[in-house]
């Protein structure tokens, strides 16, 4: 072996081993994405829900949020953000008030804030199947 050849070897296991790094990375982060989001109000029969104050949370992976939804009068009479942990999805707040206005889960997210507008709406389904 030249000298030339036996220089070149440990920079080829470095390059390995980075790469091997790289793909161990993206690989955690791929498993660590945002689960999917479905929100559906298709099962939800307001007036079979007793009036009361019903909890319900979701968390993401990127997004954790709280709610209580008030049921008066067989409507969504408030929703409550109790607890809200995000980037900067606090503008996605607003849509607890289209939730209250149409009395459904079926509203456009918040511009600029979809994921935490969408988690939010997975909490407050959450609180209603468990009412």
């Amino acid at each position: 072996m030249t000298e030339h050849t036996t220089r070149r070897r440990p920079r080829f296991w470095i390059l390995i081993g980075l790469l091997a790094l790289v793909v161990i990375v993206i690989v955690a982060v791929a498993m660590n994405l945002p689960k999917p989001l479905s929100v559906s109000d298709a099962s939800f029969d307001l007036s079979s829900i007793e009036d009361g104050i019903y909890g319900g949370e979701y968390n993401n992976g990127l997004v954790f949020v709280r709610v209580e939804v008030t049921i008066q009068g067989n409507t969504i009479a408030g929703v409550r953000i109790l607890e809200h942990r995000n980037g900067m999805g606090q503008p996605a707040e607003a849509i607890t008030e289209k939730v209250v206005s149409s009395q459904s889960l079926e509203v456009d997210a918040i511009s600029g804030a979809t994921m935490s507008s969408q988690t939010i709406l997975k909490a407050i389904e959450n609180a209603l199947i468990n009412s």
